[in-house]
C-alpha cells in the first residue's frame, strides 16, 4: 500500500512561504522601471509595457491559444466575424484557437491578467487599463495598405432633432457609453468644452454601457445625443441596425487610433514572434473588410507611440490608467451589470 502524503508542519510551510517572498522581493528589487504598469510586471526597457519575464520557467507555451475582441457590441456577432481569422490562426501556429466572448471590458481585462486570455482586440479607451494591470503588449490595429486608418468621435442626434450644434445640447439627455471609453466618455470631455458643451456641467451623462447601446437609444429617443466611435456607428448602419437616413452628425473629431491587438507578456518569445507573423501575414476575406468599413489587413503599431494621444485625453481628464481608476471602473461596470440583471429579471407573479 502507498503511504498517504503527510501534511507538511507549520515550520516547513513557514519556511516555504519565506522562501516564496523572498524571491518575489528580489525579483521586485531587479526591475529598474515600472512606470504606471502593476507590480507584477517591469518595463526596463522603457517602451511602456511589460517585458517578458527573465526567467524562462516563466515563459507560457499553451496548446490552446484563447481569442476575445472587445465588446464593443453583441459578442456572437464576432465569434462569427473573426472566424476566418482565427482559422487562419489555428494553421499559422499549428495550435488550437478558440474565441472567448466577453461581456464587458474588465471581464476581458481580467480574463488576460488570471492567464486565461492569450491574444485580445482591446478597444481603444480600455488599451490603457491592458497594459499597465493584465501585462497586455499591443502590437497590430485594424487597416489597409495605406496604414492605420483610426476612427473619429461622432455626436449623433436623431434627424428631426432640433439640434444642429454641441452648445444646443444644454440640460439635455446625453449617453456616454462607459467610464473607459475614450471615444464614448473621455474624449468627449475633453474636445467637447471648446464648443460650448461641457459634461458634468451643462448635462449630467447617462452611461449606456456601449457605443451599440448609446446610438440605439438615440434613434429611439431615450437619448437625445451621443458620442459614439465612427467605426461602430458605420458598421451598425451598414448592417441596417441603425437606420443612416433618421439620424445627423453635428460633430466629427480628427483621427483616433482603433481597437488595438495584444498578446499578453509572458507567452514564450518563439511563439510570440510566430502569432504577429500570422497576423501580419492574414488579409481580411471580403466579410471582413465589409465589417470593417474597408480594412484589410493587420498594421503594426507601439503601445508608446500610436496611443499617445489616448494617453493625453486621459491624464487630461484626470483618469490616468491606473489601479485606483482600474478598481473604480470595475465596480461601476459590476454595478451597470447588476442594474442590468435587475431590470431583466421576470416580474413575481402575483397573488
Amino acid at each position: 500500500m502507498i503511504e498517504q502524503f503527510k501534511r507538511p508542519s507549520a515550520a516547513i510551510l513557514a519556511a516555504l512561504i519565506a522562501v516564496l517572498m523572498n524571491g518575489a522581493a528580489t525579483a521586485q528589487d531587479t526591475c529598474k522601471n515600472r512606470g504606471q504598469l502593476d507590480t507584477l510586471y517591469c518595463d526596463d526597457n522603457g517602451d511602456l509595457v511589460a517585458d517578458a519575464p527573465k526567467d524562462p520557467k516563466l515563459w507560457r507555451d499553451p496548446a490552446t491559444l484563447v481569442f476575445a475582441y472587445t465588446p464593443v457590441e453583441d459578442p456572437a456577432v464576432y465569434a462569427n466575424v473573426f472566424k476566418p481569422f482565427t482559422d487562419h490562426l489555428t494553421s499559422c501556429t499549428g495550435k488550437r484557437v478558440v474565441y472567448y466572448p466577453v461581456q464587458s471590458n474588465s471581464a476581458e481585462i481580467e480574463a488576460m491578467r488570471s492567464g486565461r486570455l492569450h491574444i485580445a482586440g482591446f478597444s481603444t479607451g480600455p488599451t490603457g487599463f491592458a497594459v499597465n494591470m493584465a501585462g497586455a503588449v499591443p502590437f497590430a490595429t485594424k487597416g489597409t495598405d495605406k496604414g492605420v486608418q483610426g476612427y473619429h468621435l461622432l455626436a449623433i442626434v436623431k434627424k428631426d432633432s432640433p439640434y444642429q450644434k454641441l452648445s444646443d445640447l444644454k440640460g439635455k439627455r446625453v449617453a456616454h457609453t462607459s467610464p473607459s471609453s475614450n471615444s464614448g466618455n473621455l474624449a468627449p470631455r475633453v474636445l467637447f468644452p471648446p464648443l460650448g458643451l461641457t459634461p458634468d456641467t451643462d448635462y449630467k451623462p447617462l452611461m449606456s454601457g456601449g457605443h451599440d447601446k448609446s446610438a440605439l437609444g438615440v434613434q429611439s429617443g431615450d437619448y437625445d445625443m451621443a458620442p459614439v466611435a465612427s467605426d461602430v456607428y458605420e458598421r451598425m448602419v451598414g448592417r441596417d441596425t441603425i437606420k443612416g437616413d433618421e439620424m445627423r452628425v453635428i460633430y466629427k473629431s480628427a483621427i483616433f487610433p482603433t481597437s488595438s491587438f495584444a498578446l499578453t507578456y509572458d507567452l514564450k518569445p518563439e511563439l510570440f514572434a510566430k502569432i504577429k507573423e500570422c497576423f501580419f501575414n492574414f488579409r481580411f476575406p471580403p466579410s471582413m473588410v465589409k465589417e470593417f468599413n474597408g480594412d484589410d489587413r493587420f498594421v503594426e503599431i507601439t503601445y508608446k507611440d500610436t496611443w499617445a494621444v489616448v494617453r493625453d485625453v486621459a491624464e487630461k481628464t484626470g483618469t490616468p490608467y491606473n489601479k485606483a481608476a482600474y478598481d473604480a471602473e470595475v465596480k461601476r461596470e459590476a454595478e451597470a451589470l447588476a442594474k442590468k440583471q435587475q431590470q431583466q429579471a421576470p416580474a413575481a407573479p402575483k397573488q
